[in-house]
Formats: C-alpha cells, sequence, structure tokens
C-alpha cells in the first residue's frame, strides 16, 4: 500500500462503506469524501461526515498507519487543526482505552478494500512491458481515450509552451523575436537545438530584415556566428561568406556563439551547414514570420511557406570545400512536419492561451490532425499493441502518455490506468 493508492481508495470510494465505525467503535457516515488538496495541508479539503447523532465538516487526513500523525508532526500543525476524520490503512496503535489521536476519529480501511483491486494495482506497478496495462487497455471505451487523449495532448503543449514563455520574458513579449528563436532551435534538431538557439539570439530580427534580399549575406551571418567560417577555404563561396561575414560582423558588433556544432551521426542531408541554409532561404523568401502563421488559415499554407530550399551551392554540396553529385537541399516531408509540431503549433498554441483567444489554440490542434503522425519508437510500441496513431494529434498524445504516465508508473494519475482499475473494483 502506498498513501497515493490510498488517496485514489478514498477519492473513488472504493472500499466497503456498509456498517462504517471508528476505531473507537463509533458508528460513522462518510456524506462527503471531500475534494483532494494539492497544496500544503490535509489530503481532502471539504469533508463531511456524520459520527453518532453529530455532523462535522472539515478536512480529512490520511495514512498508511495512525501512528505516522505523530511522526508527521501534525499534532504541532495548525494547518491540521481542523481534521474531522484520520483515514488509516492499518490502525497500528497498541489495543487499549485511547482510540484517537488528538480527539480526531480513527477510521481503518484495510479490511474493505477488494483484493482483485490490490492486486491488479501491484500488477500494473510491476509491470515490464511497453506500458503495463497493455493487455487491458483496449478494454477502455473509445469515449473515455479520446477525452484523455485531448487532455494528454494539451499538456504536452502546455509544456512545450514553458520554452516560448520563457523567450517572450527574454524578449519582453516580442512575439516575433521569440519565435525567431524557437524556429532556429527546431531547425537544428535534437543534436544542434542549443546551438542554433545561440546563433538566433545573437542576430536580432532587426539585423535580418535589412539583409534578407540577399541570401549570401544571411548566410554569412548565420554561418559566421556559427563559427563555420574560420577555415581556410579553397572555393570561392565560401570565401565570399567569409568577406561578408568579416565586414557584418564589425559593422554590428557581432560575438560568435560558443556552442558546438555537431556534425557526427547523422545523415548528410542534415548536416547543420544544410540546416542553416535552408534557414536561411526561408529567411530570405519570408518576412514577419510569426505573423503570417496567425494569418494562415491552413496547415497546406504552412506546408507551402516551408518547402523552401536552399541556395544552389548546396545542391552540389554538403560542407564547405566538399564537392558532393547534385542534390536539391530541400527540408523533406518529415523536417516540415517537425517543425510544424515543434514550433508553428506550439507557439500558436500559446499565443491563443495567453490573450484568451480560443480560435488559435483551436487552429493549432486542427493543424496537428491534419499533419501526419510521427514514426519512432514510442508510436512503433503502441502500434504493435493495436493501439492506432493516425495524426500527428494522436502521436502528440501518446509520447506524452508514454513518457510523462506509463514510464513513471503513474497509473493513478492517468484516466486509463483509473478505469481499469474501476473495473477490478
Amino acid at each position: 500500500m502506498t498513501e497515493r493508492l490510498l488517496q485514489f481508495i478514498w477519492q473513488f470510494q472504493y472500499y466497503n462503506k456498509n456498517e462504517l465505525r471508528t476505531a473507537a467503535d463509533e458508528p460513522v457516515q462518510i456524506i462527503s469524501q471531500g475534494q483532494i488538496n494539492n497544496n500544503q495541508g490535509p489530503d481532502f479539503i471539504n469533508g463531511k461526515i456524520k459520527i453518532s447523532n453529530t455532523t462535522w465538516a472539515g478536512t480529512i487526513e490520511l495514512h498508511i498507519k495512525t501512528s505516522d500523525w505523530n511522526r508527521h508532526n501534525h499534532d504541532e500543525d495548525k494547518n491540521y487543526s481542523n481534521v474531522i476524520l484520520h483515514v488509516v490503512w492499518e490502525d497500528d496503535r497498541v489495543p487499549g482505552p485511547v482510540s484517537q489521536i488528538n480527539n480526531v476519529p480513527v477510521l481503518e480501511l484495510q479490511n474493505r478494500v477488494s483484493k482483485i483491486l490490490l492486486q491488479r494495482y501491484e500488477e500494473l506497478m510491476n509491470a515490464s512491458s511497453f506500458i503495463a496495462c497493455e493487455k487491458s487497455i483496449h478494454s477502455v471505451r473509445d469515449i473515455v481515450w479520446n477525452s484523455w487523449k485531448e487532455r494528454l495532448l494539451v499538456e504536452r503543449l502546455l509544456r512545450k509552451a514553458y520554452i516560448v514563455e520563457q523567450f517572450l520574458q527574454q524578449t519582453n513579449q516580442h512575439w516575433e523575436e521569440s519565435f525567431w528563436w524557437l524556429l532556429a532551435r527546431n531547425f537544428g534538431m535534437k543534436v544542434n537545438a542549443m546551438a542554433f538557439e545561440s546563433i538566433a539570439k545573437s542576430i536580432s530580427l532587426n539585423i535580418l530584415a535589412k539583409h534578407k534580399n540577399q541570401v549570401q549575406q544571411l548566410e554569412a551571418l548565420l554561418f559566421g556566428q556559427a563559427g563555420l567560417l574560420s577555415a581556410d577555404f579553397t572555393e570561392d563561396y565560401p570565401t565570399l561568406l567569409q568577406k561578408e561575414y568579416k565586414f557584418l560582423q564589425t559593422k554590428y558588433n557581432l560575438k560568435p556563439v560558443h556552442e558546438p556544432i555537431y556534425f557526427l551521426r547523422m545523415r548528410p542531408g542534415n548536416f547543420p551547414t544544410v540546416r542553416l541554409a535552408q534557414l536561411a532561404a526561408l529567411v530570405h523568401e519570408s518576412s514577419h514570420l510569426f505573423s503570417r502563421i496567425k494569418e494562415a488559415s491552413s496547415v497546406k499554407e504552412i506546408k507551402n511557406w516551408l518547402d523552401i530550399s536552399a541556395n544552389d551551392y548546396w545542391h552540389y554540396h554538403y560542407r564547405f570545400d566538399e564537392l558532393s553529385s547534385f542534390k536539391k537541399k530541400k527540408p523533406g516531408k518529415d523536417m516540415i512536419d517537425s517543425i510544424i509540431i515543434n514550433s508553428i503549433v506550439p507557439v500558436l498554441f500559446v499565443y491563443g492561451n495567453y490573450n484568451n483567444e480560443s480560435r488559435y489554440k483551436l487552429k493549432a490542434l486542427k493543424w496537428l490532425e491534419d499533419t501526419a503522425t510521427e514514426s519512432n519508437s514510442i508510436t512503433k510500441g503502441f502500434q504493435l499493441i493495436n493501439i492506432e496513431s493516425k495524426n500527428a494529434y494522436d502521436s502528440q498524445a501518446l509520447i506524452e502518455l508514454k513518457n510523462e504516465y506509463c514510464n513513471k508508473k503513474k497509473c493513478l494519475e492517468c484516466s486509463v490506468g483509473n478505469t481499469i482499475l474501476k473495473q477490478m473494483n
């Protein structure tokens, strides 16, 4: 038994309520178990009980053992002065005339809870499968599952919102600048995310706007700040970028970032040089990036906007001074979907939440529905147990479920886990 499981049992009243009696052998009726308290103090607030002929209203505290009351020093804490009932799994006090602590009635539950429920909970906690409930998850009704997926998705978006909110604080609520930082971070992918973010932070949108008509100057700024223009080049193009950067660096007093740029263990199409060139092309072909997102009516518009190509030099190169066979350097479907999922949808959702405009939040959710599902170890794992992921809406919800609930064995906080345990009650 754990305190969280005991809270779950009490919250949903999963125990035999017939002829309840306190440890002092007084009849007790639970009129209201109260609401779980997530703040300091007793576990449940606004409880209401009737002992003998007297009705009491106040807080309710739960412990595994009665002696935990003193061990946690509740008798010295004024937050517990309004406790009307002490619910315990085991009343471990020595039998005798004293039947309660500090005049708080004690109610023991260990002989009133279904053994099947306890056994099922133990099985979930000890399961070593992909997810603990994979044998019983299909017994959950669609209405429960769909509602839970929606909540999981919102939780994931709010989790991603944290970095957007940080950027907004750093830019004094400048949405365009914050989005530029987030977009650049996403272009860096996981390996170079911090480096690309640092590069974006080192070049303001005002500077980019002054040079947006010259893609070579944009590349010079990005590659120079990344520290990728310091070599002795043999080709004309990187030599040109090197000269451009020296001029722009002096003009704007730029200091290159010190985050390392990684090339190892990645496909050439994902090399940071290629991604920086594509990012420069996007800035070159667009203006007011965030405003464009707000005004877009469909995710198709966004995909068309992101379907850019790096300049001609990169069609024959993956790195400076290293000639390769021709291949047009476009982001590709998976990269575009990743930008939509990890940059555009979160910032749009945060904007709607921040300004209390539901239309932007609904648009963000709709765009996830219109974006292909992700293919990774988590979505493949769910596929093996016949949990379908139709689109990015589904895959983002499944990623949140796996990472934040299944891996942490938070079955009691999960609607699926709750439903399965209720079936066992």
